[in-house]
């Protein structure tokens, strides 16, 4: 964990820098009507998406992850949601204006993200991102996923600059683990999916921002 200020920005990829729930949402919704299951509300949803698939899954049904029947499900919700991918993600408030900020104070920004690079590419491609990022770092690029360090390095490797001189903005605990393990300033991103069970005082980030834009009062303006 830094305390400095830093001169390139790495962001968490669903919860943080897009509003990607209510693709995942539907995806699980289409698989509950399918094995003629009801609904799920998008509130009830929204704080496992953070999490990961096999969470969704598991908040709609009422498996062990390691059955055959989950497997299936869960490659079903895979599929699902790979052909809907931009279906209505979109950025959260004040994330389109906070990006161009930092593209014209020639800032290098970049995503790491836990998504694996087969819906990550895709999802990039269709929004126009592919073409703007310094870097996308995807849950299989490297050998481990966060809340590992590796993909943090990787991505400064990418970037060509020093971890110490990068800010990590997220919205679960292992994004903040995982900048913090790299040294890197990490910032929580109060408007994303976090459940609001999870104290998030005790993930040892540096701070937390209530909008995107928040996030440029931490950056070095020198």
């Amino acid at each position: 964990m830094s305390a400095s200020s830093s001169s390139n920005v790495l962001f968490d990829l669903d919860g943080t820098m897009l509003d990607t729930a209510p693709d995942l949402a539907f995806a699980l919704n289409t698989l509950l009507q399918e094995q003629n299951k009801d609904e799920l509300p998008l509130e009830t949803i929204r704080p496992t998406v953070s999490l990961g698939g096999v969470a969704m899954l598991k908040l709609g049904f009422n498996l062990d992850v390691k059955s055959e029947q989950f497997i299936q499900l869960r490659n079903r919700f895979l599929e699902i949601y790979r052909n809907n991918i931009a279906r209505q993600s979109r950025f959260f408030d004040g994330m389109e204006a906070l990006l161009a900020q930092l593209e014209r104070e020639q800032i290098s920004w970049g995503i790491v993200t836990n998504k694996p690079s087969w819906l990550t590419t895709p999802l990039m491609s269709e929004l126009g991102l592919n073409k703007r990022t310094s870097c996308i770092v995807s849950g299989d690029t490297v050998e481990y996923s966060k809340p590992h360090p590796a993909p943090m390095y990787y991505a400064c490797k990418l970037l060509n600059c020093a971890a110490d001189d990068t800010l990590y903005l997220g919205d679960a605990q292992r994004d903040i683990e995982a900048g913090n393990a790299a040294n890197m300033t990490t910032l929580i991103a109060n408007y994303g999916y976090i459940d609001s069970k999870d104290d998030t005082s005790l993930w040892g980030a540096d701070g937390s921002i209530d909008t995107p834009m928040d996030l440029l009062k931490w950056l070095n303006k020198s």
